[in-house]
């Protein structure tokens, strides 16, 4: 509970920054669990493994990629996701995950600002999570000039 403040009160703090970057600055990052394990085609190492059967999120969010041009990752775990975060053209971050590593990722990721996506679980943690694209939209947009 205490993370899910913690996420909630860094998102608040994040707007009221008023940060506005190129969408080419934005480092959209997602857990690997979002791919379906019902789905022959491994996306592990980029989103453009995907084959947009449609059993999972992923579809959205690479049409999403592909209107604005945000840089995408797909991480394993927490410390491959805050490799990502300190790349020198990512300026803000969007990142999708649990409130476990969402809490962590955020500060690590300290001083880049973040804005942090819940992920749902229906099937319990780690696998064949979801996640509502028009929050993700919404978080990205946030950051656009």
């Amino acid at each position: 509970m205490w993370r899910r403040l913690f996420i909630r009160l860094n998102n608040r703090i994040t707007a009221l920054r008023r940060i506005r970057v190129p969408a080419a600055n934005i480092l959209l990052i997602l857990p690997h669990c979002l791919h379906h394990s019902s789905c022959r085609q491994d996306v592990l190492r980029s989103l453009d493994e995907c084959k947009l059967c449609g059993k999972c999120s992923l579809a959205g969010i690479i049409r999403t990629r592909n209107d604005l041009g945000m840089i995408t990752s797909i991480a394993g775990g927490g410390s491959q996701a805050v490799i990502q975060t300190q790349r020198k053209d990512v300026k803000a971050v969007v990142a999708v995950a649990c409130e476990k590593e969402l809490f962590q990722g955020i500060i690590e990721a300290f001083p880049k600002p973040v804005i942090a996506v819940l992920n749902e679980t229906p099937e319990g943690p780690c696998r064949n999570t979801n996640v509502d694209i028009s929050k993700v939209i919404a978080a990205i947009e946030s950051f656009l000039d």
